[in-house]
């Protein structure tokens, strides 16, 4: 079955699913953080795959550990490439 991609709450389910590692991992602003719950709120497909993730991510954080934080210039230049990324397909 195909990804739905339904405009909910002003963000359709792709930009949700490209947030929702930095979601996960607080590094939204809380603007964004408003529009996702609002968006999973009225999309029982975001609810149930965002569910299904965060309890992975979690069952990895248990196993694993919690990572080492990375040096800040390193995270800033991390997310400057993945953004670079993002928006060249």
């Amino acid at each position: 079955m195909p990804e739905p991609d339904r405009l909910v709450a002003g963000l359709r389910c792709r930009e949700v699913l490209a947030d929702l590692s930095l979601y996960l991992d607080g590094e939204l602003p809380s603007e964004r953080v408003k529009q996702i719950e609002e968006h999973v709120r009225g999309c029982d497909w975001c609810e149930r795959f965002g569910g299904e993730f965060s309890e992975v991510i979690k069952h990895f954080r248990r196993e694993l550990g919690e990572a080492e934080p990375l040096d800040e210039n390193v995270a800033d230049r991390l997310r400057r490439r993945l953004r670079a990324e993002r928006s060249n397909p």
